[in-house]
């Protein structure tokens, strides 16, 4: 009802009730976000590994932890579902689950804070102390209107940031602290955000001036089993992460924790406890020969991302599983996945992901178009499966010794958005055992 209503008021309108309802949440809820340290991550790749990796630095450090991320909710140690297919739940939702933080003990709450929800004013009633920045790549921006709104919506949130006030929390004023990742084309544009402090990381390479205020770099320097071994401005420590795209997602992590006021020393021991998270380059392992991966990357970047560190793998062939989303969102990907998959991978089958109201073969059909394309032939090296459990079926049927299978997209979430607004169960790490069991790989 209300998207066929968005056709026919404007959109002020809109903005005026977004704008309302955050207001009247954080009112109702008593303005919890006031009360604890809160930390907001935002970027296009890396978000919820990095909320999480986050959290567990904090843990690991002693300290009482409840964050929000794609990947699901946590509240002391407690894991809740997200089966809202929602980055940032409602705000009424929102602001309770803060209060209940905020109740049970928690002294940081880690909000993953995505661009929709800034432009729907999710962010309003929450006082930030800390926001991080990951990436920017041209993804979600039909959502937008273009680049430059979507670049502009993740900066509200580094705006917002100096427009609350600061907090005092046992007897401790709270600085307000912005962490920029000093590697991506934008990370001018993040740090000319006014902030009492800005942090930056960068891999190899040294920050720009700027307005940066502390910066850390690291430098893997040997592969370690399972991880790497790597330097943080001079200092040694160890992640436990077998994806090269992790460790940008850790080190992320660490520049944010560092950024709260914690000893750099303690943050890079803390960092060798980190472990590896569900959904994110997953192995499942049922005693086969080859591997099999799931993984949440569902945009080209986050999926030649994912390949690189497949790469490092030395693996024989990749198989790749792919879909992309319905609902008509950001729709000019689906080509380039199929695209890029023809280009690095040497089967590929393109199923559902999450058709939402969609026709699911016509979205099939866009990523399949892009796959041809780039000189894949249907029937060869080239499926077109519906459903997905029988697409996973013939991925690991075909898979040879040595092979990788990867399972992109879905990662940890536990349903798939279909017509009429309908959430089904589902799990790849479910669908992926269940096909190695018909395999004849039992667990």
């Amino acid at each position: 009802m209300l998207a066929r209503l968005k056709k026919y008021i404007p959109k002020s309108v809109f903005q005026a009730y977004h704008f309302g309802l955050a207001q009247a949440s954080a009112i109702l809820s008593r303005w919890p976000s006031k009360k604890l340290i809160v930390i907001g991550v935002t970027g296009t790749n890396g978000k919820s590994s990095t909320t999480q990796f986050i959290a567990q630095l904090l843990t690991e450090l002693g300290a009482t932890v409840g964050y929000t991320t794609t990947a699901g909710f946590s509240v002391a140690g407690k894991q809740i579902e997200n089966r809202m297919k929602m980055t940032m739940p409602g705000r009424f939702y929102l602001q309770k689950l803060i209060a209940h933080m905020k109740n049970v003990g928690c002294e940081y709450a880690i909000i993953e804070t995505s661009s929709q929800g800034i432009d729907q004013y999710r962010h309003l009633g929450i006082n930030y102390d800390l926001v991080v920045f990951t990436n920017l790549t041209p993804e979600h921006i039909e959502a937008h209107g273009g680049f430059t709104p979507y670049k502009e919506a993740k900066g509200k949130l580094f705006a917002h940031l100096m427009q609350r006030s600061h907090k005092t929390i046992h007897g401790k004023r709270i600085p307000k602290v912005s962490v920029i990742n000093s590697d991506d084309e934008h990370a001018d544009y993040f740090a000319g955000f006014r902030a009492d402090r800005h942090v930056s990381y960068s891999w190899e390479a040294e920050a720009g001036e700027g307005m940066i205020s502390a910066k850390l770099v690291g430098r893997e320097m040997n592969p370690s089993n399972p991880g790497v071994d790597v330097m943080v401005n001079g200092k040694a420590t160890k992640l436990p992460l077998i994806a090269g795209f992790q460790h940008k997602n850790a080190l992320a992590a660490i520049a944010s924790v560092y950024g709260l006021g914690f000893a750099l020393e303690d943050v890079l021991k803390a960092a060798k406890k980190m472990t590896p998270l569900a959904g994110r380059f997953e192995s499942i392992n049922q005693g086969q020969d080859f591997h099999v991966i799931v993984d949440y990357a569902y945009e080209p970047y986050a999926i030649e991302a994912l390949l690189d560190s497949v790469e490092e793998l030395q693996v024989k062939r990749v198989i790749g599983v792919h879909g992309s989303a319905g609902g008509g969102r950001d729709v000019g990907r689906r080509y380039k996945i199929g695209h890029l998959a023809a280009g690095r991978e040497d089967l590929v089958i393109v199923t559902n992901e999450d058709p939402y109201d969609e026709d699911p073969r016509k979205i099939i059909e866009d990523v399949a178009r892009g796959a041809r394309d780039g000189g894949m032939v249907e029937g060869e090296d080239l499926f077109l499966i519906d459903d997905r459990q029988e697409a996973i079926d013939r991925a690991i049927a075909m898979a040879q010794p040595g092979d990788a299978v990867l399972l992109t997209a879905k990662g940890n979430e536990p349903v798939m958005a279909v017509a009429g607004g309908k959430k089904i169960p589902w799990s790849d790490k479910k669908a992926a055992q269940k096909a190695l069991k018909k395999a004849g790989y039992a667990k």
